[in-house]
This record gives C-alpha cells, sequence and structure tokens, in this order.
C-alpha cells in the first residue's frame, strides 16, 4: 500500500482511524503507569495482572451472556483487582517473596482462566465466539465506543496519578520515609496498583492479555533510558507507547492478515532497542564512544607522566627520548604511539628529531597541574 494512501486512511478511514485511536490511548496510558511499575521494580506485576484478568472477562460473560466490550472489561478489572491484593496480602503474611507470589498469581489465575474458557467454548451456543481473542488481542474489532470508553476510564486514571502525583512519587523511592511522614502507604500502594489494572484491562481488547505486560514495561523502559527525572520519564514513556500503538496499527494495516497486537508490541520493542543503543545518557553506543575517549585520555595522561619523569632525569630539554623507551615504561605499550599523537595535536608533547620526543613548556605545566593533583 502507497505511504501517502495508508497516512490519508488514518485521518479518514473508520477501521484504521478507530484501531490507530485506541492504540495510542493504551500507549499512552500503560507508558505513563507502567513508568511507576518499573521504578518500583514491579515489572512482572502487570504480566501477572493482565494473565489474572482472563476468568474475570469469561466469568462476566458467563453471568451476563453478553460480550459487550464495558461489561468484559469490568470482569476483567475485578478479577485483576482481587489478583492484586491477594499478592500484596501474601507477601505481607507469608515468607513468600515478591516474585514468587506474583508467579503464583500469574499460573492460578491464568490456569483458571483457560479451564474456563475451554468450559465456555463448549456450550451449545454461539454467543461465547470470540472470547479467546482476548490472549492476543484483535484490534480490528474496536469500535468508536470502544475507544470513548478506553478515553473515559484512561483520563480517568491519568487524573487520579496527576491528583496523588506527590504522594506515588514519595513511596515509588521512599515508602518508609512516606510512612514516616504519615502518610498511609498501603493505602496509596493499593491505589496506584489499582490504576496499574485499568491501564492493563483497557488494553486487552487490543493486544490481549499474553502481550498487555509488554506494553506496561517497555513503553517505560525505554523511558528511563532518557532521562533521570520522574515527570518527563512518565511523558516520555507515554508518548513512546503513543508512537509504537499508532505505528503497529499503520504496518499492520498495509498488509493482510498482519495482526495488530504483536505488532504494536514489536514497534515498542524495536524504540527499546534504539532507546538502549542511542540514548544519551545510557545508550550503549554512547557509552562504548565515551569509555573510548576516556581510555585514550587515562593513555595519553600516562604518556604525559613518563615523558615528564624523564625530562626530570635528563633536565636538557633538548634530550628526546624514542618510542621504544616510552613503550618499556608504559603498561599498555601498543597504545603509546597513539597516545604520543595525541600529546602533539594537543600542544603538549613535540617530535624534536625522527623519533625522539619531548614534552613542550605547556605539556610540563599539565604535567605539574597533573601531580599536584595525585599528590
Amino acid at each position: 500500500m502507497d505511504i501517502s494512501q495508508l497516512f490519508y486512511d488514518l485521518f479518514f478511514d473508520y477501521t484504521l482511524r478507530t484501531v490507530a485511536l485506541g492504540s495510542a490511548i493504551l500507549g499512552i496510558v500503560s507508558g505513563a503507569l507502567g513508568s511507576f511499575a518499573v521504578l518500583r521494580k514491579q515489572s512482572l506485576l502487570g504480566d501477572a495482572i493482565s494473565h489474572a484478568a482472563l476468568p474475570g472477562i469469561v466469568i462476566a460473560f458467563l453471568l451476563t451472556r453478553s460480550r459487550e466490550p464495558v461489561i468484559l472489561m469490568l470482569g476483567a478489572l475485578i478479577a485483576g483487582w482481587l489478583a492484586t491484593l491477594f499478592m500484596l496480602k501474601v507477601i505481607r503474611t507469608t515468607r513468600i517473596k515478591d516474585d514468587s507470589a506474583l508467579g503464583l498469581v500469574l499460573s492460578v489465575f491464568f490456569g483458571m482462566g483457560l479451564m474456563l474458557l475451554t468450559f465456555t467454548q463448549k456450550l451449545p451456543d454461539a454467543t461465547q465466539a470470540g472470547l479467546d481473542k482476548f490472549l492476543f488481542g484483535q484490534a480490528a474489532t474496536l469500535l468508536q465506543r470502544d475507544v470513548v470508553t478506553m478515553a473515559v476510564i484512561g483520563a480517568l486514571a491519568i487524573a487520579l496519578l496527576m491528583t496523588f502525583w506527590k504522594e506515588f512519587k514519595l513511596i515509588t523511592f521512599d515508602a518508609e520515609y512516606a510512612a514516616s511522614l504519615g502518610y498511609p502507604v498501603r493505602g496509596l500502594d493499593v491505589l496506584l496498583t489499582t490504576l496499574l489494572v485499568i491501564a492493563i484491562v483497557i488494553g486487552l481488547q487490543t493486544v490481549g492479555v499474553v502481550l498487555m505486560s509488554a506494553m506496561i514495561v517497555a513503553p517505560a523502559a525505554a523511558a528511563r533510558q532518557w532521562t533521570d527525572k520522574l515527570k518527563f520519564m512518565v511523558i516520555l514513556g507515554g508518548l513512546f507507547g503513543a508512537i509504537a500503538g499508532v505505528s503497529g496499527t499503520l504496518i499492520s494495516g498495509s498488509a493482510e492478515k498482519l495482526p495488530t497486537g504483536p505488532v504494536i508490541v514489536l514497534c515498542m520493542s524495536v524504540i527499546v532497542l534504539f532507546s538502549m543503543l542511542f540514548a544519551a545518557n545510557r545508550g550503549l553506543i554512547w557509552n562504548w564512544f565515551r569509555n573510548l575517549k576516556n581510555r585514550r585520555h587515562l593513555r595519553a595522561q600516562a604518556v604525559l607522566s613518563d615523558l615528564n619523569t624523564l625530562a626530570m632525569q635528563h633536565p636538557n630539554e633538548a634530550r628526546g627520548h624514542s618510542s621504544a623507551v616510552l613503550r618499556a615504561m608504559s603498561t599498555n605499550p601498543d597504545g603509546v604511539s597513539l597516545a604520543l599523537s595525541q600529546l602533539k595535536e594537543q600542544g603538549y608533547a613535540q617530535e624534536l628529531a625522527k623519533d625522539a620526543w619531548a614534552l613542550t613548556q605547556a605539556g610540563l605545566d599539565e604535567a605539574g597541574k597533573t601531580s599536584e593533583k595525585e599528590a
């Protein structure tokens, strides 16, 4: 499909526009709230809650015999919330650690959900058709009313996040200090986790139970590479999530039978990989260049010190010293030639004759300053 036609359809085609809006809303909400889960080292919490929502979806259908998204989302919300409370109770009242409690909740609730889903698929009527799509999502089934519902619920979650911003920030970085100030840490913890449940629930129809955890963790992980400030991390997390949602929708819309949910997750993975490589603060590429620059600087400083030592032993300024002597003194002989060239460019060393090196006056002054710092 022509790219210009694809972007035209993004604004004027009902299905593509609806799916893109829903995916963008999901990305914004999950990216913003997922930042707190990542910072609190609860990345697996999204995986546990999303899997725990499956029995809630099936039970909501069995009780109402309706596949209305609002009803199914409500069932998923209740199941996810109960699973969260159960997990927190296990952690606080037993010796089971966080990761073990998460695994326990995930396996028990997801197993129950699969059992109920299998039972539901064997019912004689056809009203249960499509429930299995919640496993991997089916964004193409989004309707305008579904997007409106997602937008309202997501806006409520973001509004609560902004209302309790100071409290959430405090319990994220220092829960013990928050408790000493009299804040209801347990209540705030439950509220923040509930908002995370909401973010997961609104995305189940789009990316499904299995892949929803990626939309919680990945945008926040990418944003963390670019900033050390919580405010900017939340904003970037939401932005990255929205970009992944829209780009995944466009890519899946350009080819037949290409599922939107998995493509959105793949687009988010590309953003995470790019951030890990090129982010200014923590990018692997920039760290490699920074480490290379530091190694060259240290190597040049070592050769500068060796030349200064030789100059002190031979006061005659016209006397040069060969690179072979410097290599014998150096712990990294292979880097001496490069270090000499670097010192020459900086004006700290000069080649008096062929392979006869000595410090300039600027080099002697720099070596003296270095000696003073080390002393």
